[in-house]
């Protein structure tokens, strides 16, 4: 049976619609839900090219992904880069199309790359971690990977994140072998990818619904529930003010932050499904360079 961490509706982070469908929640950040999947725009509005995409969404959001940035920066603008928390289908669904009409570079943790280059396919899902029909559906979710091999980056060694100044990345494995997260220390903002939702994903009901719960990584995409688990303590440890995730509202404050050390102090029991772990070979990089880390 699924835990539930219930936040409440006062935790949410005020947001402002900024057209197109696009909510804006801090002053240089903003997002757009694409059915089950959110994408995040990083930059200043006046800056027309020099904003940064947070992952693509599903392989039906390019167009709307286009709309949503030239009505936040400006028609005809494309981003500085793409950063990739990761590579499952609903974060990485239209980036082969933009990467290609923007004509921009693609960002990713090294160990991301066989599912970003056309190398390898990611592990099948899980689809008996229980709590609703998203998982009981997860099998037939597309585990291909795309290949934008031409435009694909390692991140910096250092942390640093191109076109992002005073954020890091963090790696932040378990939901996938390269999952990173974003840290910006001065406000201390956290984009965690899917190491950590702010929905319960399982579910289609609370998929639809939104309401604002701290959860581990999706369940049945989630072949590594050791690294999840050390990935959701050291976020916690972080002692984020404000969070926004792959799935979910974004979310702030104390509140926020006893459920999600709560999530971490207690993942096991809460997060990982009862007698389902799994842990299946993920892909390693090859030999072009992408195992920049090992």
């Amino acid at each position: 049976m699924t835990v539930q961490l219930a936040l409440e509706e006062s935790d949410l982070a005020p947001v402002t619609q900024a057209g197109s469908d696009t909510l804006v929640f801090a002053p240089d950040l903003s997002y757009r839900r694409m059915s089950i999947v959110n994408v995040i725009f990083y930059g200043n509005p006046s800056k027309k090219n020099e904003w940064v995409l947070i992952d693509t969404g599903l392989p039906t959001s390019a167009n709307a992904i286009i709309e949503a940035a030239e009505h936040r920066f400006g028609g005809g603008t494309s981003p500085a880069a793409i950063i990739m928390t990761h590579g499952h289908f609903d974060h990485a669904g239209s980036l082969a199309a933009l990467a290609e009409r923007w004509d921009v570079a693609v960002y990713a943790h090294p160990l991301e790359f066989p599912y970003l280059n056309g190398e390898a396919s990611y592990p099948p899902a899980d689809p008996l971690v229980g709590g609703g029909a998203m998982a009981l559906l997860s099998p037939l979710f597309p585990r291909s990977p795309v290949n934008v091999a031409s435009r694909l980056k390692v991140l910096p060694p250092d942390h640093s994140i191109p076109v992002m100044p005073g954020w890091r990345w963090l790696h932040t494995p378990g939901h996938a072998p390269g999952h990173i997260s974003l840290w910006r220390e001065s406000d201390r903002t956290l984009i965690a990818g899917d190491a950590v939702v702010t929905t319960g994903q399982e579910s289609v009901y609370e998929v639809i619904v939104q309401k604002p719960e701290m959860h581990g990584p999706p369940r049945y995409f989630t072949p590594d529930w050791d690294e999840a688990g050390k990935s959701v303590r050291a976020l916690a440890a972080l002692e984020p003010d404000l969070v926004i995730t792959g799935h979910g509202r974004p979310v702030r404050g104390p509140n926020m932050r006893r459920r999600l050390h709560e999530l971490a102090n207690n993942f096991a029991s809460i997060a990982v499904p009862e007698g389902r772990p799994y842990a299946l070979d993920p892909a390693k990089p090859g030999k072009s360079g992408n195992d920049a880390y090992r």
